[in-house]
């Protein structure tokens, strides 16, 4: 079996939500079921967006599930620093190693140039699928509409094919579904994409565990990997959390805290015990340990597709708890 050396990399933009929660609670159980560490590392790169506070009450609620980590920002380790905002160089290296290689160029075309002229259907949040307009000019300096980002020049009609521990075999032609996709962005942020596997590449991670609304970046990230000359790991990807109305918890104004069933008075083995049923990680209901949880434990029995909040949980949605004292400023 390969290494199921994990990671949990919250981004500390918001309260953690229950979604958050149960593919955090996977991602424990998966590594300790194997006896592998864990790195907590912070997803902070879009600093606009990040909340002071947020990194400080995230921990909290981690710790608050029982869940632990072995490295990260509070407790050091190896492979820091534990903040993506502090490790710029991991990034310009491996931008460095991939323009060595030819597969970089620089792109100044705007979203609604690429959609006037694409072929094929929007690509979820990247937008529609990028048809290669300043490819050929590669990283050639020239008078710029606007400041460029930095596309990697995906090999055509090259299919990429993975297992996933849920979903099983996954299969993507990414030139056909996204085309060359943006490692770098104009304002000279790097793009999840690229940073996402360099920090793994460099932290040693053997098991990615993540939302399926991540499903669909993996043939990208896989070609990445594979550019940059190192072992990928393997993925896991969670059912996405919905709330009675279908909407997902992450795209709620709430996404129903955990800090607020804290608030309730709720014990952390009910909120356990529910994400696990709700997860098909156990049958009965109640509260559940972690070490009850991690003696049944399977990565194949994670339930795929779409799952509703538990109702004992989803409750607080309805009533909409709000504790500002536990909250850092902004959530």
């Amino acid at each position: 079996m390969r290494g199921r050396r994990g990671r949990l990399a919250p981004s500390p933009t918001g309260a953690l939500h229950l979604g958050g929660a149960a593919t955090f609670l996977v991602a424990w159980l998966d590594a300790r079921s194997a006896g592998a560490p864990l790195v907590l590392r912070m997803e902070d790169l879009d600093t606009q967006r990040v909340l002071p506070g947020a990194e400080g009450c995230l921990m909290e609620d981690l710790r608050w599930l029982g869940l632990d980590w072995d490295e990260g920002p509070d407790v050091g380790g190896e492979t820091g620093p534990y903040r993506q905002s502090e490790r710029p160089g991991v990034y310009e290296r491996a931008l460095e190693a991939l323009g060595a290689r030819g597969l970089l160029y620089f792109c100044d075309c705007s979203r609604a140039e690429i959609a006037r002229v694409a072929s094929a259907p929007h690509a979820g949040e990247e937008g529609p699928r990028y048809p290669g307009t300043c490819r050929p000019l590669g990283l050639q300096e020239r008078r710029w509409k606007r400041p460029p980002a930095l596309r990697f020049a995906v090999p055509p009609g090259r299919e990429v094919r993975f297992e996933d521990a849920v979903y099983g075999e996954c299969r993507e032609v990414v030139s056909e579904a996204v085309g060359d996709f943006v490692v770098r962005r104009g304002d000279g942020v790097v793009a999840y994409q690229l940073a996402v596997v360099a920090d793994d590449a460099a932290m040693g991670v053997q098991r990615v565990v993540r939302g399926a609304d991540l499903l669909g970046s993996t043939a990208r990230q896989l070609l990445l990997w594979e550019a940059l000359g190192g072992a990928a790991p393997t993925f896991l990807h969670t059912p996405l959390v919905l709330g009675h109305d279908g909407a997902r918890l992450a795209k709620r104004s709430r996404g129903v805290p955990v800090a607020d069933q804290r608030a309730a008075g709720r014990d952390p083995q009910e909120v356990l015990g529910a994400l696990a049923r709700m997860l098909g990680i156990v049958d009965a209901a109640g509260p559940f340990s972690l070490r009850e949880l991690l003696a049944v434990y399977r990565p194949e029995g994670v339930r795929r597709g779409g799952v509703e909040v538990p109702a004992e949980l989803g409750v607080l949605l309805a009533s909409a708890v709000i504790v500002a004292s536990q909250r850092p400023s902004g959530l």
